[in-house]
């Protein structure tokens, strides 16, 4: 249950196309499902603007057929499913139709519509072996309803990468900045950039870099005041904040 939705609902009941049985059966599954092994957050999509959120490691094939087919009920296009693997996505897929999965960003959903914002969100990546989480926050973002743009393969060790699309991220409302290693992408972004900067540490790197801790100190040690930081890996999270910010006002 969304807002849209909950209007509708109430349009109906005061038109006299549905009666006050039929919205109470609706509005009586706020604010969780109770399935026994999950209580599922029917409320969220009100309050936050989009639905829980399944995160697939940790649960049975029978769980997560569950939840998602609980989440289908009520949002059969816009949910997400995240890091799940290809083997339990095409489990899925045989079981209910349309859905559509990611394997690069190890996420699914129905189908992306055509975004809402007008404004955009800009996901930069330092390297290739960064897509995977650059490509997770990318597509959060667009399930969600923003307008995308991306740079992929500009880091710091090639700055001339960067430089060639200032213009595109200079007008971006928000930047994702995903990197390993040593995690400077960020605040080299945010020095050309007055926009608000999401930096992304990812656990790509050699042993200093301490699967992610390194990017990630370095982020947080940053002299750039417009950069913000997620957890290691965090490209859900990232996509998600960014929506957040894009949409704000709108």
């Amino acid at each position: 249950m969304d807002e849209k939705h909950l209007r509708e609902l109430l349009k109906d009941f005061k038109a006299g196309r549905k009666d006050a049985e039929a919205v109470l059966a609706k509005l009586k599954s706020l604010p969780y499902r109770d399935l026994g092994f999950a209580r599922l957050d029917t409320h969220r999509a009100l309050r936050c603007g989009f639905p829980e959120v399944i995160y697939a490691p940790g649960k049975t094939d029978e769980h997560l057929l569950t939840l998602v087919k609980e989440i289908i009920r009520d949002h059969p296009e816009k949910f997400l499913v995240t890091r799940l693997e290809a083997k339990r996505a095409e489990l899925l897929q045989k079981k209910i139709p349309k859905l559509t999965y990611f394997p690069e960003a190890r996420l699914l959903t129905g189908k992306i519509s055509e975004p809402t914002s007008k404004n955009y969100i800009m996901v930069i990546s330092a390297g290739t072996a960064d897509l995977p989480v650059a490509r997770e926050a990318e597509i959060t973002a667009r399930i969600m309803g923003s307008r995308v743009k991306t740079v992929y393969d500009a880091g710091v060790a090639g700055l001339h990468r960067l430089l060639d699309s200032v213009e595109t991220i200079q007008k971006a409302a928000c930047i994702v900045a995903v990197a390993g290693m040593e995690g400077a992408l960020p605040s080299v972004v945010a020095g050309i950039a007055g926009r608000p900067v999401i930096g992304v540490p990812t656990s790509v790197g050699y042993g200093a870099s301490f699967a992610g801790l390194t990017p990630l100190l370095t982020m947080l040690n940053s002299c750039s005041p417009n950069v913000a930081v997620v957890n290691i890996d965090n490209g859900f999270g990232a996509g998600f904040m960014a929506h957040l910010i894009n949409t704000q006002g709108e």
